[in-house]
């Protein structure tokens, strides 16, 4: 038995069963960031609840040496709101795919999203449906060839994190699967903010859609296309940096800094906290495949708020309640709007 009183490691964190992924995905990466960043926090074992839905992204409960839950399709959400009701001490993280998420699940993403439960999303987002056998997901580009889309897909793909914005996201991140350093960094990140915390990874599923994120991945085209976002530093992206972004007002406009008459003094400064310009950024989606000029796709912490989340709202809410004493099971039947027939 682990010494509970003893800082863990990422070993302590690995189950017994041995991942079932296809060689290459990138879910592996996740999953051992995932333990790093766990060990890192000073979590135990006992203390965190894995939840997840349907998917190769919802196998992740079996491979983490904590409790957890491996649901139905759609609706980890709705069972880790419930999980982190009932247990705010525990440390809730959902497992859950661009599939699972966004389509059969959207409707439960958008209301966890806005209630703010204090509990962690990591989102597996390979732009296909993996588990089974390749067909076109909610996030799927554009033309994309798929068994359920032979001609192209035509659906206007979703764009996560304007989605998770709009919806009320008050912890919003995107990274990469291949980025593990980066993205250990980000889920403690997101583990120390208090309420819903979403992080989007690109990852790889080598067999249905293999390559679907080379244009940031390729070592060759990577410092043109990614924009690391840092906070309250300038947007600067290129090889050696040698670009930025500054805005015209409101419209974000390239600018090649090697040019003596552009300052880094010019350039737009990065502020979490900046609700509108986080919106702005998660417009940054054109492809660069299809879109030779497109702004650099951003990578990091979109946007932070601080507010109250759902279980400590609900508990002073109790709490109020119970000042006035004990109630009646008659007063609960009437409700405060009574008639009286004669």
């Amino acid at each position: 038995m682990t010494d509970t009183l003893a800082q863990l490691t990422a070993k302590d964190f690995t189950s017994h069963q041995e991942p079932k992924w296809c060689p290459g995905c990138g879910d592996f990466a996740v999953l051992q960031q995932l333990k790093n960043a766990m060990a890192d926090l000073g979590l135990k074992t006992e203390e965190v609840v894995v939840v997840s839905g349907i998917g190769c992204s919802s196998r992740l409960p079996y491979y983490v040496a904590t409790y957890g839950v491996h649901g139905i399709h759609g609706r980890a959400m709705a069972m880790a709101s419930g999980i982190k009701t009932a247990r705010p001490d525990l440390s809730v993280w959902v497992g859950t795919g661009d599939g699972d998420a966004l389509s059969i699940g959207g409707n439960h993403y958008i209301h966890t999203v806005r209630r703010n439960l204090d509990m962690n999303v990591i989102l597996f987002n390979n732009e296909i449906y993996g588990l089974t056998k390749g067909q076109y997901s909610p996030t799927s580009k554009v033309g994309l060839k798929t068994v359920t889309s032979p001609n192209g897909v035509v659906d206007h793909p979703i764009n996560t994190v304007a989605l998770t914005l709009g919806a009320g996201g008050s912890f919003v991140a995107r990274v990469m699967d291949r980025d593990g350093k980066f993205m250990r960094d980000i889920f403690k990140r997101a583990a120390e903010h208090k309420g819903t915390s979403v992080v989007e990874i690109y990852q790889n599923c080598p067999i249905f859609n293999d390559g679907a994120f080379d244009a940031f991945s390729n070592k060759d085209r990577k410092a043109d296309t990614t924009l690391y976002l840092e906070q309250g530093k300038p947007l600067v992206f290129g090889n050696d940096n040698r670009k930025g972004i500054k805005l015209d007002g409101f419209t974000p406009v390239i600018v090649d800094l090697s040019d003596p008459s552009v300052s880094k003094d010019d350039l737009w400064i990065h502020d979490e906290k900046d609700f509108i310009k986080a919106n702005m950024l998660a417009r940054f989606f054109d492809d660069p495949d299809t879109t030779p000029d497109a702004l650099p796709r951003p990578f990091g912490i979109f946007y932070v708020e601080d507010r109250i989340t759902y279980e400590a709202a609900l508990d002073a809410q109790i709490e109020k309640a119970q000042e006035k004493g004990e109630g009646s099971f008659e007063e609960l039947l009437s409700g405060s709007s009574t008639w009286t027939i004669n």
